[in-house]
Protein backbone atom coordinates (compact mmCIF):
# COMPACT_ATOMS: atom_id res chain seq x y z
CA UNK A 1 0.00 0.00 0.00
CA UNK A 2 2.01 3.41 -0.81
CA UNK A 3 1.72 6.13 1.75
CA UNK A 4 1.05 9.58 1.37
CA UNK A 5 3.31 12.55 2.50
CA UNK A 6 0.76 12.96 5.34
CA UNK A 7 1.32 9.05 6.35
CA UNK A 8 -2.24 8.29 5.44
CA UNK A 9 -2.85 5.22 2.97
CA UNK A 10 -3.57 6.23 -0.47
CA UNK A 11 -7.09 5.29 -0.98
CA UNK A 12 -6.61 5.94 -4.90
CA UNK A 13 -4.86 2.79 -5.15
CA UNK A 14 -6.23 0.00 -6.96
CA UNK A 15 -7.60 -2.54 -4.12
CA UNK A 16 -7.05 0.08 -0.81
CA UNK A 17 -10.27 0.56 0.82
CA UNK A 18 -12.89 3.05 0.31
CA UNK A 19 -12.18 6.40 3.31
CA UNK A 20 -14.04 6.08 6.02
CA UNK A 21 -17.52 9.41 5.27
CA UNK A 22 -18.42 10.49 8.24
CA UNK A 23 -20.95 12.18 6.89
CA UNK A 24 -22.37 9.42 4.76
CA UNK A 25 -21.79 7.45 8.72
CA UNK A 26 -24.19 10.04 10.42
CA UNK A 27 -27.19 9.65 7.75
CA UNK A 28 -26.66 5.92 8.05
CA UNK A 29 -27.23 5.76 11.13
CA UNK A 30 -30.31 8.08 11.63
CA UNK A 31 -31.74 6.05 8.75
CA UNK A 32 -30.91 2.90 10.46
CA UNK A 33 -32.38 4.15 13.68
CA UNK A 34 -35.38 5.29 12.27
CA UNK A 35 -36.26 2.42 10.27
CA UNK A 36 -36.12 0.35 13.78
CA UNK A 37 -38.04 2.84 15.57
CA UNK A 38 -40.77 1.91 13.03
CA UNK A 39 -40.45 -1.23 14.04
CA UNK A 40 -40.96 -0.80 17.88
CA UNK A 41 -37.42 -0.07 19.14
CA UNK A 42 -37.19 2.78 21.39
CA UNK A 43 -35.85 5.56 19.33
CA UNK A 44 -32.82 6.63 21.11
CA UNK A 45 -31.89 2.88 21.61
CA UNK A 46 -32.23 2.22 18.14
CA UNK A 47 -29.94 5.03 16.76
CA UNK A 48 -27.19 3.86 19.62
CA UNK A 49 -27.31 0.34 18.16
CA UNK A 50 -27.28 2.16 14.95
CA UNK A 51 -23.78 3.95 15.68
CA UNK A 52 -22.38 0.59 17.55
CA UNK A 53 -23.10 -1.45 14.53
CA UNK A 54 -21.20 1.32 12.21
CA UNK A 55 -18.09 2.15 14.76
CA UNK A 56 -15.34 -0.51 13.11
CA UNK A 57 -14.21 -1.94 16.41
CA UNK A 58 -17.74 -2.02 17.59
CA UNK A 59 -17.24 -0.86 20.99
CA UNK A 60 -18.31 2.78 22.37
CA UNK A 61 -18.25 3.95 26.03
CA UNK A 62 -21.55 6.30 27.13
CA UNK A 63 -19.35 9.64 26.26
CA UNK A 64 -18.45 8.70 23.23
CA UNK A 65 -22.03 7.54 22.41
CA UNK A 66 -23.06 10.68 23.85
CA UNK A 67 -21.17 12.88 21.92
CA UNK A 68 -21.58 10.80 18.37
CA UNK A 69 -25.62 10.92 18.63
CA UNK A 70 -25.35 14.45 20.25
CA UNK A 71 -27.88 13.26 23.32
CA UNK A 72 -27.13 13.26 27.37
CA UNK A 73 -25.54 11.07 29.01
CA UNK A 74 -28.88 10.04 31.13
CA UNK A 75 -30.47 9.45 27.58
CA UNK A 76 -27.63 6.94 26.79
CA UNK A 77 -27.94 5.26 30.16
CA UNK A 78 -31.72 3.86 29.50
CA UNK A 79 -31.17 3.00 25.64
CA UNK A 80 -27.84 1.06 26.54
CA UNK A 81 -29.96 -0.55 29.56
CA UNK A 82 -32.68 -1.69 26.69
CA UNK A 83 -30.42 -3.02 24.20
CA UNK A 84 -28.35 -5.05 26.72
CA UNK A 85 -31.75 -6.42 28.43
CA UNK A 86 -32.55 -7.40 24.67
CA UNK A 87 -29.14 -8.85 24.25
CA UNK A 88 -28.93 -6.82 21.55
CA UNK A 89 -25.67 -5.45 23.03
CA UNK A 90 -23.11 -6.19 26.03
CA UNK A 91 -21.70 -4.50 28.27
CA UNK A 92 -17.77 -4.87 29.42
CA UNK A 93 -15.56 -2.65 31.89
CA UNK A 94 -12.37 -1.16 30.32
CA UNK A 95 -9.15 -2.74 31.09
CA UNK A 96 -8.13 -0.75 34.46
CA UNK A 97 -10.62 2.48 34.90
CA UNK A 98 -14.63 2.12 36.44
CA UNK A 99 -15.60 3.06 32.70
CA UNK A 100 -18.39 0.40 30.90
CA UNK A 101 -17.73 -0.09 27.46
CA UNK A 102 -20.96 -0.94 25.48
CA UNK A 103 -20.45 -3.93 22.38
CA UNK A 104 -22.24 -4.41 19.79
CA UNK A 105 -21.26 -8.74 18.45
CA UNK A 106 -20.82 -8.97 14.88
CA UNK A 107 -23.95 -11.29 14.61
CA UNK A 108 -25.42 -9.03 17.42
CA UNK A 109 -29.10 -10.18 15.34
CA UNK A 110 -27.93 -13.62 16.50
CA UNK A 111 -27.50 -13.39 20.09
CA UNK A 112 -30.80 -11.06 19.73
CA UNK A 113 -32.86 -13.88 18.83
CA UNK A 114 -31.40 -16.55 20.76
CA UNK A 115 -32.79 -14.23 23.18
CA UNK A 116 -36.31 -13.74 22.09
CA UNK A 117 -36.81 -17.66 22.08
CA UNK A 118 -36.21 -17.85 25.53
CA UNK A 119 -38.56 -14.86 25.83
CA UNK A 120 -41.28 -16.86 23.39
CA UNK A 121 -40.41 -20.08 25.41
CA UNK A 122 -41.36 -18.48 28.80
CA UNK A 123 -44.32 -17.31 27.62
CA UNK A 124 -45.63 -20.62 25.90
CA UNK A 125 -45.44 -21.81 29.45
CA UNK A 126 -47.29 -19.18 31.08
CA UNK A 127 -49.66 -19.67 28.28
CA UNK A 128 -50.36 -23.26 28.72
CA UNK A 129 -50.74 -22.90 32.34
CA UNK A 130 -53.99 -20.93 31.57
CA UNK A 131 -55.65 -23.26 29.48
CA UNK A 132 -57.01 -25.50 31.93
CA UNK A 133 -57.58 -22.20 34.17
CA UNK A 134 -60.41 -21.43 31.87
CA UNK A 135 -61.85 -24.53 31.27
CA UNK A 136 -59.79 -25.90 28.82
CA UNK A 137 -60.38 -26.33 24.82
CA UNK A 138 -64.05 -26.79 25.40
CA UNK A 139 -64.44 -23.07 26.30
CA UNK A 140 -63.60 -19.61 23.72
CA UNK A 141 -60.88 -19.05 25.81
CA UNK A 142 -59.11 -21.97 26.06
CA UNK A 143 -59.13 -22.41 22.29
CA UNK A 144 -57.56 -18.86 22.13
CA UNK A 145 -55.12 -19.88 24.53
CA UNK A 146 -54.15 -23.41 23.17
CA UNK A 147 -53.67 -22.52 19.61
CA UNK A 148 -51.56 -19.34 21.52
CA UNK A 149 -49.15 -21.88 22.76
CA UNK A 150 -49.30 -24.24 19.73
CA UNK A 151 -48.23 -21.23 17.68
CA UNK A 152 -45.29 -20.66 19.77
CA UNK A 153 -44.52 -23.83 19.96
CA UNK A 154 -44.43 -24.03 16.01
CA UNK A 155 -42.72 -21.21 16.26
CA UNK A 156 -39.98 -22.36 18.35
CA UNK A 157 -39.21 -25.11 16.35
CA UNK A 158 -38.94 -22.90 13.11
CA UNK A 159 -36.43 -20.99 14.61
CA UNK A 160 -34.08 -23.58 15.74
CA UNK A 161 -34.20 -24.51 12.13
CA UNK A 162 -33.58 -21.54 11.14
CA UNK A 163 -30.86 -20.99 13.09
CA UNK A 164 -29.05 -24.30 11.97
CA UNK A 165 -29.44 -22.76 9.00
CA UNK A 166 -27.96 -19.24 9.62
CA UNK A 167 -24.46 -21.26 11.01
CA UNK A 168 -24.02 -22.87 7.60
CA UNK A 169 -24.89 -19.47 5.97
CA UNK A 170 -22.63 -17.78 7.92
CA UNK A 171 -19.35 -19.76 7.42
CA UNK A 172 -20.44 -19.95 4.12
CA UNK A 173 -20.67 -16.21 3.80
CA UNK A 174 -17.26 -15.60 6.24
CA UNK A 175 -15.03 -17.86 4.89
CA UNK A 176 -13.06 -15.63 2.36
CA UNK A 177 -13.02 -12.62 4.74
CA UNK A 178 -9.62 -11.36 6.57
CA UNK A 179 -9.22 -12.30 10.25
CA UNK A 180 -9.37 -9.00 12.26
CA UNK A 181 -6.83 -9.96 14.37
Amino acid sequence: MRLLEDGTADRNEPGAAPARDDRAVRAYVERLGDALTDAGMPRLASRVFAQLLADDDGRMTAGELTEALEVSPAAISGAVRYLTHTMLIGKERERGTRRDVYVVQDDGWHNAMLSRDRILGLMEASIRSGVDAVGGVDTRAGRRLQLSVEFLDFLGQQQEAVMLGWEERKAEITRDWPTDD
